[in-house]
């Protein structure tokens, strides 16, 4: 049985990268609203509070840290662009994901911000070129990142999660 942790397998990526792979990571950024809403929909308060692995985070704590993680990730990029190589606060997603909104909070409200979250970091990511996506930041735990690899990162992040609800699914049945 594969890692339930990785139902899409673990982050891999080398920068740079190219036109076609930013062209892919914005479309898979721009699909990720779609994938957790299809994800979720239809699922019950009790199948929202089933943890999608031992030890994991419940449906619904998912579905809230998606769009808490890619605000994070939005305004990362817009220091980075805007900065020279800022070094940006990280956040404990483990607390964040325990706190009364994400423990429970409607999810209907997290899948709105992320709808009209994605469409501002779209037009970002759209509009931006080789120069900016080489554009680096100083992350504290892990070190200096460009945004050729945020992009990498956050479009493998939303299937990442989207995969952890529908394994879910499919293993209870639902």
């Amino acid at each position: 049985m594969s890692d339930p942790r990785y139902p899409i397998g673990p982050f891999k990526h080398t920068s740079p990268g190219t036109a076609d792979q930013r062209s892919a990571w914005i479309a898979d950024i721009a699909a990720a609203p779609g994938l957790l809403r299809a994800a979720v929909q239809g699922l019950s308060d009790a199948q929202l509070d089933t943890p999608y692995r031992e030890g994991g985070w419940t449906v619904r704590q998912v579905a809230h840290h998606v769009p808490d993680s890619h605000l994070n990730a939005y305004i990362r990029f817009k220091l980075a662009l805007t900065e020279d190589q800022p070094t940006i606060k990280p956040y404990d997603q483990e607390r964040w994901a325990n706190l009364p909104d994400g423990r429970t909070g409607s999810i209907g409200v997290s899948l709105d911000i992320l709808d009209g979250l994605h469409e501002r970091w779209l037009r970002l990511l759209r509009g931006m070129g080789p120069a900016d996506f080489a554009r680096k930041l100083n992350h504290p735990e892990s070190g200096i990142l460009d945004l050729d690899r945020l992009a990498a990162l956050y479009a493998w992040h939303g299937k990442h999660h989207a995969a952890h609800v529908t394994t879910l699914r499919e293993r209870m049945g639902w």
